[in-house]
């Protein structure tokens, strides 16, 4: 599988040696202060702003939105020249209605935090949203980072109420407006496109990276691990009571997730008895370790469990710091990835650059990541799920061609959030305006 462009304009790509000029961002940071509510968001801008303040381009600086009452946490990054904090009221506390208040909120907060860039040599200024609302009348050009489809792709889930119903059609709307919108996959572009009608010449794939802490714990397929790296796996097997065979998944626990088809198909293989292909002291059925649920998804996740008579097949691990979850990923049997929307496939990203197989869902980014290093199944059919799942476990040949193939690209060029940042920076560049001058957004809402 070809690597995918770097800055990809759906047929134009923008030259990557090219170290763009520094602009005035406005960057909604909320997300960063809340990271329970928006884990894939705050994650990106997270390893995002800690690109960007590792290699400062002259003229750059940064005018963060926050929340009143957070704490702030732009003092992770020495590097970033911060030129100004905006403090916005936490609209979280009303829920979906959020969705509506906030793009006259960020649009008030906007109002003059392009002041004097130009002094400070700045070729231009942009607002940036990742993930979060869009402001309304933007004064500034918008460049929105869209993570997550399933407002759109579900909206039986995501606009069952009406304050949600408006607020999604309204951020769709001005996701038209927007003078780039960024994606991380060519599919999630072309169903960007086809779900909120954006212009093609606006839509950017960027696609993400992995952090350093994901990383194969061998060389090859064939070779033992590391000892330094058994021995790290080893504590955090024995931390979580997990054998020496387990299956990993990691994300959000909600309706983006078919977490119903991953249960049922752990039922299906228990009942089918142990395979006799399975190497004799290795646990059957499956043991499946559940890493960052929070409280309320876990037992939501164990009353579901219980019922499909699969509870004591899983194991649960709280949210973990990048440098344990890394250990467990590449020390896992596979990493399942179960979804009926996917927008990212940062999981996948991470499992692949562990040198881990996947077995997951062919929906949104994955296919066009997983190549030959997993096994794509379709949502919402537990049997093949199971089939995938019992091939990943007892059946060695079959793992071995899989996790060679996963080995192999996780020893090839590494992508890494430097890249990521070079790349939304020449977005930057090529969709800012000079300070002073206004844009002009018209607000039409479809009817329902």
């Amino acid at each position: 599988m070809t690597a995918p462009r770097p800055a990809d304009r759906l047929g134009e790509a923008l030259a990557p040696e090219a170290r763009p000029p520094g602009v005035r961002v406005v960057l909604d940071l909320r997300p960063l202060q809340d990271p329970g509510r928006a884990p894939t968001t705050a994650a990106y801008l997270e390893r995002l702003l800690g690109a960007y303040a590792a290699d400062p381009l002259p003229g750059e600086s940064f005018v963060l939105l926050l929340q009143a009452g957070g704490a702030d946490p732009s003092d992770r990054f020495p590097g970033l020249a911060v030129a100004g904090r905006r403090r916005l009221p936490p609209t979280r506390l009303l829920r979906s209605g959020a969705l509506a208040l906030d793009p006259f909120l960020i649009r008030g907060a906007e109002i003059g935090t392009a002041f004097r860039a130009a002094r400070t040599g700045a070729a231009g200024a942009v607002f940036h949203t990742a993930g979060g609302p869009v402001p309304l009348a933007a004064g500034l050009p918008t460049v929105a980072t869209l993570l997550d489809l399933a407002p759109w792709e579900l909206p039986h889930a995501y606009q069952a109420s009406p304050a949600a119903w408006f607020g999604q059609r309204l951020r769709g709307r001005l996701l038209r407006d927007a003078g780039a919108v960024i994606v991380g996959a060519q599919a999630t572009a072309l169903a960007a496109r086809r779900l909120l009608h954006l212009a093609p010449e606006g839509v950017h794939v960027i696609p993400l990276a992995p952090t350093a802490a994901f990383g194969p714990g061998r060389p090859a397929a064939s070779a033992p691990l590391d000892p330094a790296f058994a021995a790290r796996l080893a504590r955090e097997r024995e931390a979580l009571g997990l054998p020496e065979r387990f299956l990993v998944f990691f994300g959000r626990y909600d309706a983006r997730k078919d977490l119903g088809s991953l249960l049922a198909a752990l039922a299906l293989l228990r009942s089918s008895g142990r395979p006799g292909s399975l190497a004799a002291g290795s646990a059957w059925p499956p043991v499946l370790l559940l890493v960052g649920a929070s409280p309320e998804d876990r037992a939501a996740v164990a009353r579901a469990a219980a019922r499909a008579g699969v509870g004591d097949q899983l194991a649960y691990a709280p949210h973990l710091e990048p440098a344990r979850l890394g250990v467990l990923v590449a020390g896992a049997r596979a990493v399942v990835l179960p979804a009926i929307s996917e927008a990212t496939g940062l999981p996948v990203i991470e499992a692949l650059a562990s040198g881990t197989p996947v077995v997951a869902s062919a929906v949104g980014a994955n296919p066009e990541l997983v190549g030959r290093a997993g096994i794509l199944v379709e949502p919402r059919d537990p049997g093949r799920l199971a089939r995938a799942l019992g091939t990943v476990w007892a059946d060695d040949a079959a793992h071995g061609r899989l996790l060679a193939a996963a080995l192999e690209r996780a020893a090839g060029p590494r992508r890494t959030w430097a890249d990521v940042a070079r790349e939304t920076r020449q977005v930057y560049a090529a969709t800012a305006r000079a300070p002073g001058l206004r844009g002009r957004t018209a607000l039409v809402v479809p009817p329902r």
